[in-house]
């Protein structure tokens, strides 16, 4: 941090970044086309079961089948359509680049070189976009920073905090590192997770059918928020969040200091009553003297 962003009586107390496994949902999809690339290489040109691959097309097709039905399945875990979205490209620009080059008829080598590339590039990207996150803990405030094009900065003083919500995975239980978010008075920090039930009854005498749908919503509030307004996959976890914890505490007004600032308040508010009064007598005065001077 610029010791010109600084303010007055401030201390910089640590500079963190998340740690390089804090991305692990973003890296395993990575991680599964390195996988999906090589047993398909295996399958198409080693395996015992390389005679069902009669042709090129049959091979490309698998490949994408599988690409396809794990972003399906990784989209519904993860209620975010864009990981579908993300293999739904790379099986169309494989095929296209396939098409364009002439590469379909040496798809059994082409798959799992493209597929192994792409995932190299994913996680090249991942890095970047963790690297983009920086967290300054100050002696005042939390300043979150991040963005690789636009770039976001928030800042959060410590007596605005509420509540502080921690998270540990299993690898972050494992290499000392996890998430806290610091919710707001405004509860910036908080998301909201709603879930729906329902239910069907079909009523059918002879053949004439009914069908009956009741259901209900319940919705719960959750410590949620985007990895650059959060303290994202930080190390050490427990250090961090007992300085947090500290400095929170340190900012808390206790009923003593309470009543000594309402006190302190209320010996400025008589002595500007006073210096208004004795400047109203003064004005009082010299009104006096110039009407006896006339």
């Amino acid at each position: 941090m610029e010791q010109e962003e600084l303010l007055k009586n401030e201390e910089v107390e640590k500079v963190l970044s998340p740690h390089p496994l804090s991305f692990m949902k973003l890296q395993s999809l990575c991680i599964f086309l390195i996988v999906w690339g090589a047993l398909i290489g295996w399958f198409v040109n080693f395996s015992e079961y390389k005679n069902l691959f009669v042709n090129d097309w049959i091979t490309t097709m698998t490949w994408g089948l599988g690409l396809l039905l794990f972003g399906i399945a990784a989209s519904l875990i993860a209620i975010q359509w864009s990981i579908f979205l993300l293999y739904l490209t790379t099986f169309v620009l494989g095929i296209l680049l396939m098409l364009w080059q002439g590469w379909i008829e040496n798809s059994e080598i082409f798959i799992p070189f493209y597929t192994v590339g792409v995932s190299v590039i994913g996680f090249l990207l991942v890095e970047w976009y963790r690297r983009s996150h920086k967290y300054i803990i100050s002696n005042l405030r939390i300043i979150f920073k991040g963005g690789i094009f636009t770039k976001r900065e928030r800042t959060l003083r410590y007596d605005k905090i509420t509540d502080i919500d921690g998270k540990q995975g299993i690898l972050g239980q494992i290499f000392g590192f996890g998430t806290i978010i610091p919710i707001s008075q405004s509860g910036f920090g908080l998301g909201s997770d709603k879930t729906f039930a329902a239910a069907g009854i079909e009523v059918a005498p002879k053949k004439i059918g009914f069908l009956g749908l009741f259901g209900g919503g319940k919705e719960v509030q959750t410590p949620r928020a985007r990895s650059y307004y959060e303290l994202h996959g930080v190390h050490p976890y427990k250090e961090v969040r007992a300085l947090i914890e500290n400095l929170v505490q340190g900012s808390v007004i206790t009923p003593y200091q309470q009543e000594q600032v309402t006190y302190q308040k209320e010996q400025v508010d008589l002595q500007k009553q006073m210096r208004d009064l004795l400047k109203k007598q003064m004005e009082l005065k010299e009104e006096e003297n110039e009407e006896e001077k006339n």
